[in-house]
């Protein structure tokens, strides 16, 4: 990379978020395994299904784009430029609050 190197608690810090970016994507994923193995009788089949396959898929993109974002923010650093904005986020954010919505009605009606 070129540039000047940062400050080492903003390189830690890039690092920690990434770290915590992947630990991210791990429990999206638990969470989408374990919703495909509750009981068939808790959920509506194809929504729990559809549930398991949007943590999953969130997981996948947590993990596939925390090391651009990591290195993104780390030549930013270097450069001395503005961070980049987090685009994906509020992608995040809300699929997880939709899951989450969703889930919680299905337990109150069921």
């Amino acid at each position: 990379m070129d540039g000047k190197e940062p400050d080492p608690r903003f390189t830690l810090a890039n690092e920690r978020t990434y770290l915590t970016w992947l630990s991210t994507s791990l429990a999206l994923c638990a969470g989408g395994v374990a919703m495909a193995a509750v009981p068939p009788d808790l959920f509506v089949p194809w929504v729990r299904t559809a549930l398991a396959v949007v943590l999953v898929l969130l997981s996948a993109l947590a993990a596939a784009f925390a090391y651009p974002r990591w290195r993104k923010v780390q030549t930013a650093l270097r450069r001395a430029e503005p961070l980049p904005p987090p685009r994906l986020a509020p992608l995040f954010g809300y699929g997880v609050a939709g899951v989450a919505v969703l889930a919680l009605v299905l337990i109150l009606v069921g």
